[in-house]
């Protein structure tokens, strides 16, 4: 099987190793690929193996060989699922490989704002810690987040993996989602009671300390959060975002933030990436921004790349796993 790989530097900075794929078919790889050498690079090859390279219709129609497209992540927008599977292609993704990252960062983000942890820091390296005459300071406002109410959007692995944690800080579920059956699923498995409960949108939203958004990039979805979700917010709660850029409406974020509508965001993904000069949540106020990071850390990218290899055995071996069409 001849192989080509687009672009491994969205996975590596040579610190995880591709033998895994790599011993399975002739293989060329490429550290990032532009969209208009996709097509060129790809060239006589069965498979495909990328990241964020877009594989669309004309791809498919350039390249008639192409047989397998395997995905180094759990989305798959970037290939056009319909002319893959017009074309006889399959197409694999890796599920679920970054949960316990994700959730991770997601508590990253809330724990680092009401402790003021990245404040703290650097009044302390400002030489306030120094100069005080007492042995503490506190005069950033911390915050207990037991008892408090977060609203999880999204209840997949990760979405659950957030409630999971949620309920050992001793705090309070509200869970938004499409299919309201995995919240009792949920429950029954874990023995909870009413510390996790399934409401509306706007319920949750309402009554929400912290908003985390977990839920797919779809139609659906797409600027979910916009101007007229985030007044149902509280003024001092916390919107976060792990999930995809798109489905908060960016400028009505900038806005809200920017004049007091809600308290903060800790975002770690953006509608376009790499980020653009003119973003509008570059330089607004009362926001963390992350390089979509949560899912990077090098043990999950190693879980990542031993799935991917699997993906591809499965497919050589005539059992595709993983496939999506």
């Amino acid at each position: 099987m001849k192989l080509c790989i687009l672009d491994f530097e969205t996975v590596s900075q040579n610190d995880v190793s591709l033998d895994g794929i790599t011993s399975l078919a002739e293989t060329t790889v490429y550290g990032s690929t532009k969209p208009e050498e996709v097509a060129e690079r790809i060239g006589d090859s069965d498979g495909v193996i990328c990241n964020k390279c877009m594989i669309t219709k004309e791809v498919f129609e350039a390249c008639p060989n192409l047989k397998y497209v395997g995905l180094f992540a759990t989305g798959y927008n970037n290939v056009d699922i319909d002319s893959a599977t017009q074309h006889g292609v399959v197409v694999c993704n890796v599920p679920s490989y970054s949960t316990h990252s994700v959730a991770q960062h997601t508590f990253a983000f809330i724990l680092d704002y009401f402790n003021r942890i990245s404040e703290y820091s650097k009044t302390v390296e400002n030489g306030d810690w120094v100069n005080y005459k007492l042995f503490s300071y506190f005069y950033l406002p911390i915050f207990e987040i037991k008892d408090m109410r977060i609203g999880i959007i999204g209840f997949g692995d990760i979405g659950q993996q957030v409630a999971k944690l949620s309920l050992a800080f001793g705090m309070t579920v509200l869970v938004y989602t499409r299919t309201s059956s995995k919240v009792d699923a949920f429950k029954r498995e874990n023995n909870i009671g009413d510390e996790v409960r399934y409401c509306s949108l706007e319920e949750l939203l309402k009554e929400s300390d912290i908003v985390t958004l977990h839920c797919p990039l779809t139609d659906d979805t797409s600027e979910l959060v916009n101007k007229k979700t985030l007044r149902f917010m509280k003024k001092s709660s916390l919107l976060v975002n792990t999930s995809r850029g798109g489905v908060i409406n960016e400028q009505d974020l900038a806005d809200a933030l920017n004049n007091g509508i809600i308290a903060h965001a800790s975002v770690d993904v953006i509608a376009d990436e790499p980020m653009r000069e003119d973003c509008p949540l570059r330089g607004a106020k009362n926001i963390t921004i992350t390089p979509h990071i949560a899912w990077a850390p090098k043990q999950t990218r190693e879980r990542l790349l031993k799935i991917v290899a699997e993906n591809l055995k499965a497919y050589i071996d005539g059992n595709p796993i993983n496939q999506v069409n």
